[in-house]
């Protein structure tokens, strides 16, 4: 008889300014945990020696993808993919100049945990606060503060502490929920797979002990339902709406609300990968059929419960700005939501007098010409996420973030 035991998956980003090593520790993560394939040590071994190194350049394993990044070539976001006996990972690696803003917002966007590293010489930079506020503005559940190359500071505590105490009171004023640092050297692979001596004064885990450790997902059934309609399928009179679960979960009988026409019903009947269900969760994908006929079509959403999103035409939120042609007040846009797509116009905008340009981070203000249905997305990222589209060509413009409250991520973006 054998015992299967469920594998779950992290995904996470990677976040540093130029030159703080982010290659180099990502090539010792895969290095260390035995994810490099022996044809791929063997080509970094082969590099490193013509360049006259003695041992492989780990970075190396990445520097190749970030060369064609920079060259505009076809990669912005490299993917990696590895496993553990404990987890799979998927990484975000995602590049660090000031220019490529834009490449962690979408590297981040559907992160769990983001790692922030920081040269143990330089400290808490620009760079740093950059992308502490966008993890924060992301809301990223979890983010470790990798202080790197401590072999170059001595492995001193007290630079550690140093470090850690600057970046804690910048998390306090982001409302960053809280953050791991680890003291690090990729260069020698201390604290990177295994505890390193170097740093008895350290107490933590090493940094692959905590991403296998971390708590992943959420409850699904404590997010209030959000079931954006995708498509309408009709069986003689009976209709059946598909789409995939955004958060919460519907059971048969659960009493429902239509967004925006505000039409109520029940849940008749729940099909999941073509088999009747009794209930289903995010992020399913699914077929409803409700007991009335109403009038349901793509981009509705269909909500159960007592915390109803917001139906408004007024949308506030932060935003990273994507595209290489700016956005300026007045202009006239498309707001793509969930499965929804609306007209609207740029009413306020936190710019300089260019507008806002590529990789800016600002707030908005949108007046749609129909009502949407949004959570804040500090809620629910499905559903408090939109971005901005060019209604001449079909270009994605901006990534938004409903901030329907204001918060303090959401607040500090106008001074980064």
């Amino acid at each position: 008889m054998t015992s299967t035991t469920t594998v779950d998956t992290l995904r996470f980003a990677t976040a540093g300014s130029v030159d703080d090593g982010k290659s180099t520790l990502v090539g010792r993560l895969l290095h260390d945990s035995k994810s490099v394939l022996t044809d791929q040590l063997e080509a970094v071994e082969h590099a490193s020696r013509n360049r006259g190194q003695d041992t492989p350049d780990l970075a190396l394993l990445t520097d190749g993808l970030r060369a064609e990044r920079e060259q505009g070539i076809t990669i912005d976001v490299a993917y990696r993919y590895f496993a553990t006996a404990k987890r799979r990972f998927i990484l975000a690696d995602t590049p660090g100049h000031v220019q490529y803003t834009r490449n962690m917002v979408t590297g981040a966007s559907t992160a769990e945990l983001t790692i922030i590293l920081v040269d143990a010489r330089n400290g808490v930079v620009e760079q740093t606060r950059r992308h502490a506020a966008i993890a924060a503005l992301l809301r990223v559940p979890h983010i470790v503060l990798a202080v790197n190359k401590m072999d170059l500071v001595g492995y001193e505590a007290e630079e550690f502490d140093r470090i850690v105490e600057d970046f804690a009171g910048h998390a306090a004023e982001l409302d960053l929920p809280g953050f791991t640092p680890i003291p690090v050297s990729a260069l020698t692979g201390d604290n990177v797979v295994e505890r390193s001596a170097r740093t008895d004064w350290y107490e933590g885990p090493a940094l692959l002990a905590h991403l296998e450790s971390v708590p992943v997902g959420g409850d699904p059934t404590g997010a209030p339902a959000r079931f954006p309609v995708q498509y309408v399928i009709r069986h003689g009179e009976a209709r059946h709406y598909a789409g995939q679960l955004a958060s919460g979960s519907l059971r048969v009988g659960d009493r429902v609300t239509v967004h925006p026409s505000g039409g109520t019903s029940a849940i008749a009947g729940i099909d999941v990968l073509g088999q009747e269900a009794r209930e289903a969760y995010a992020p399913q994908s699914l077929t409803l059929r409700l007991a009335d006929h109403l009038d349901v079509s793509r981009g509705d959403m269909i909500t159960s419960g007592p915390d109803a999103p917001a139906l408004t035409r007024d949308v506030r939120a932060a935003v990273c700005h994507l595209a290489d042609r700016p956005l300026h007040v007045g202009d006239r846009v498309l707001v793509r939501h969930t499965t929804r797509t609306v007209k609207a116009i740029v009413r306020e905008l936190t710019a300089g007098e260019a507008g806002l340009t590529a990789n800016d981070l600002g707030r908005i203000t949108l007046r749609t010409a129909e009502p949407l249905a949004l959570d804040d997305y500090a809620d629910c990222r499905r559903t408090g996420a939109f971005i901005l589209i060019d209604p001449a060509d079909g270009a994605t413009l901006t990534a938004g973030m409903v901030d329907l409250g204001g918060t303090a991520a959401s607040e500090a973006v106008a001074t980064i």
